[in-house]
């Protein structure tokens, strides 16, 4: 007797829990206080992942990519949101340990002067001091690029434009110090360079890509960790695509919730100008663009940035995403390559 009872309440138990045990797991979710990660903020700000999918989460905030890959790299966070350039330099450097399951930002980034520099054009930039937020990261690299299609060599290799990696709000205090030119940045800071730094958009980054378009910043995903959780990342990436179209839908009521949290992440919200601008320079998407990725890479590799042919096969895993565009009536991200 004592035997079917057991065996009974082992049925009840097994009948009755969830089809995916993962989704009691925490996912450990990275992502920058920037606009161009707007999908994270607002997801933080209104607690959605967690009351809506009834997720855990346990947020992370960086100030640049490579900083977050390296943490996804020592499995510190099981994913997060980021630029494609340490995307690109991580995966070559683990040999594949993550997956872009998603896109998130277009746009929202440029190179923005002070407007007693002296840059008037392109052609003004030597002797100048450029500043990008991190060695290494989606800003610096098209910085690199951009710099060495107009002629420019790096101080670092016996020229005279010095790019120097510095953290958001340094970019701030030192424009305003005048102990810096320019900055390749990302929105907000972009906008708050512009309005509080006074400065001159001097390149809007989308101006150098076809039809405007490129990754600013997608969702990856430790490969072992998806394999392991399909349920959870499918509700992340179902929560993504229902908050980016709630975005895009009312950009100025987005704007109040971002900002608001920005507020209580940073301490401080930013100026109405300010995420007015930076919310109309960015075009919120799940797709992740994949040829500006590709290109991307090859130009890194071009100047020297990345050394070895960038193999970029595998980088893209975009079942789950094209199954929840199936069940919102959406439609599907083609296959990608590389």
């Amino acid at each position: 007797l004592l035997c079917q009872m057991a065996l009974l309440l082992a049925c009840l138990v097994t009948r009755h829990a969830p089809a995916d045990q993962s989704d009691a797991k925490v996912l450990r979710l990275g992502y920058f206080p920037n606009i161009t990660h707007a999908q994270a903020l607002y997801a933080r700000a209104t607690r959605e992942l967690e009351d809506k999918y009834g997720m855990r989460i346990k947020w992370t905030a960086f100030n640049a990519g490579p900083t977050a890959i390296e943490s996804l790299l020592v499995n510190a966070i099981d994913a997060t949101f980021v630029g494609p350039s340490p995307t690109i330099n991580g995966f070559i450097k683990s040999r594949g340990k993550f997956v872009v399951v998603a896109g998130a930002a277009s746009g929202g980034a440029g190179l923005i002067v002070r407007k007693d520099s002296g840059i008037l054009s392109e052609k003004d930039l030597a002797g100048k001091t450029i500043a990008t937020p991190q060695l290494g990261n989606t800003q610096d690299v098209a910085a690199r690029v951009w710099l060495a299609g107009k002629g420019y060599r790096l101080r670092e290799r016996g020229g005279n434009v010095s790019l120097v990696p510095l953290s958001n709000p340094d970019q701030l205090t030192l424009f305003r110090k005048k102990q810096i030119d320019g900055a390749w940045t990302v929105e907000p800071w972009l906008a708050r360079l512009e309005v509080e730094g006074r400065g001159e958009l001097l390149l809007e980054e989308k101006s150098l890509w076809p039809d405007g378009k490129y990754v600013t910043t997608h969702l990856i995903v430790d490969r072992t960790f998806l394999a392991d959780n399909q349920g959870t990342i499918k509700k992340l990436i179902s929560a993504l695509v229902e908050i980016t179209e709630r975005i895009n839908a009312d950009k100025t009521a987005a704007g109040t919730i971002l900002n608001a949290q920005l507020k209580k992440e940073t301490g401080k919200a930013l100026q109405t100008a300010v995420i007015q601008k930076a919310m109309a320079r960015v075009e919120f998407t799940w797709d992740p663009i994949p040829a500006s990725l590709k290109e991307s890479a090859a130009a890194a590799h071009r100047i020297g940035f990345i050394r070895q042919e960038p193999a970029l096969g595998g980088i893209y895993s975009m079942t789950l995403l094209n199954e929840v565009l199936k069940e919102k009536k959406l439609a599907p991200i083609e296959k990608l390559t590389p």
